[in-house]
């Protein structure tokens, strides 16, 4: 037994090493993010916005995308429209009560979406019912979808417009891939945006 091994934190630093290099060096994985981050910066410069879902880390991940696009990346530039969908107490417990959590999002992209705007959905998995019915609930109102998962989720890519897959089966390398990208694409969306 090697010392990393021994080593849970260096272990899971080895681990997600391994994935991003796996990722970096993948030609349709990083296409998919291109197209991703043109479609995005697109809706964004029409006017539209970009809705974000995902439940538990990916809902802080929502959080912090759209941060990064209400505020800024790297640039001082004008502010563009973001909502992470997993912020507001209020509509997700009434709408958890009332309709049961696998509304929680849909009942938001049908109020909030209209045609044009982007929702990008995030899960590990690719099976979350209440992502799965937000996707469906925003291919009915003309909203572009994009979903973000993890190796063993490629079936979401049925309910996507585009699909980017982190390779990995590791939930926590799978969310810090999922960021590591969207971090890429805040720096290209924000390029196009502020290009003369």
């Amino acid at each position: 037994m090697n010392q990393v091994s021994k080593d849970p934190i260096a272990a899971h630093l080895v681990a997600s090493r391994e994935a991003l290099e796996h990722a970096s060096g993948d030609a349709a994985v990083l296409d998919a993010a291109r197209k991703i981050a043109s479609v995005i910066a697109a809706a964004l410069r029409a006017g539209h916005k970009l809705l974000i879902a995902g439940n538990g880390g990916s809902a802080a991940d929502a959080q912090h995308i759209a941060a990064e696009i209400v505020g800024r990346y790297k640039k001082d530039r004008p502010a563009y429209a973001a909502i992470a969908l997993t912020t507001d107490t209020s509509a997700l417990t009434a709408i958890g009560n009332d309709y049961g959590f696998e509304q929680v999002f849909s009942r938001q992209v049908e109020g909030l979406g209209r045609r044009g705007d982007v929702l990008l959905a995030m899960t590990t998995s690719g099976r979350s019912p209440n992502i799965l019915s937000a996707l469906k609930a925003a291919r009915q109102l003309g909203i572009v979808t994009i979903g973000f998962t993890g190796a063993k989720g490629t079936a979401l890519g049925a309910a996507c417009d585009h699909l980017l897959v982190a390779p990995s089966d590791d939930t926590a390398v799978i969310q810090q891939i999922h960021m590591a990208f969207a971090h890429g694409i805040c720096e290209v969306v924000e390029q196009v945006l502020t290009a003369p």
